[in-house]
């Protein structure tokens, strides 16, 4: 099984280097992941509970970095046994680039081996499960490093600001007598919070339009 890709991550080059040598940031990125255990300062052990098809297992799999040139590069190789399931076994370039000050390109090539009951799963099998846990993982890795929005300032209003009665909605201009009513014209006559009823209306049906796109 051979994978390249690569990931805009907003942070910092440094930060993203030091998250993926970061057990606990490791641990909350990778998909089915029970535990990182840095045995070294160069080595991980690691438990994942991988599903593949039918399949399920618990692998326990040991990392060793190696061709260390921070914060730009390195390779990763490694080994993980799912006891009766199988075996895996492969190694992984990862790069990356500054793109700028809060963002940062990272590449990765990864080449790997499968054997025992995993193996007889298929390579497509495989191959879409494996790309499936990579999305996951970046999705996750790079929302954990984006930062959080600042919060708009609260502003306090004065007492007699506070107390003072809401404004009154805008009447209804009356229909001349013999002309027809429109659905439109009475929607676009009530305003809540000075949004037109037709934007509202509009607004719901485009998210009831997507949620049944979702489900």
């Amino acid at each position: 099984m051979e994978m390249t890709g690569e990931r805009r991550i907003p942070a910092s080059r440094q930060a993203v280097w030091e998250a993926l040598n970061d057990p606990e940031a490791l641990k909350l990125a990778i998909p089915g992941c029970e535990s990182v255990t840095r045995t070294a300062p160069d080595a991980f052990e690691a438990k994942v509970a991988v599903k593949l098809g039918p399949m399920a297992a618990k692998f326990g799999g040991k990392v060793k970095l190696e061709n260390l040139n921070p914060p730009a590069s390195y390779t990763i190789s490694g080994e993980g046994s799912g006891g009766a399931m199988g075996f895996a076994k492969g190694g992984a370039d990862v790069a990356l680039e500054e793109v700028g000050p809060s963002e940062t390109l990272l590449k990765y090539n990864v080449k790997a081996q499968v054997g025992g009951k995993i193996a007889q799963l298929g390579a497509r099998l495989i191959d879409s499960t494996a790309k499936q846990m990579a999305d996951q993982f970046f999705d996750k890795f790079a929302a954990n490093l984006t930062p959080a929005p600042v919060a708009a300032p609260v502003v306090e209003l004065a007492p007699e600001a506070a107390m003072a009665p809401p404004p009154a909605m805008p009447a209804a201009q009356p229909t001349p007598v013999g002309q027809p009513v429109s659905m439109f014209s009475i929607l676009a006559a009530i305003e809540p919070m000075g949004v037109p009823l037709i934007a509202w209306a509009g607004g719901a049906i485009c998210l009831a339009i997507a949620a049944l796109m979702f489900l």
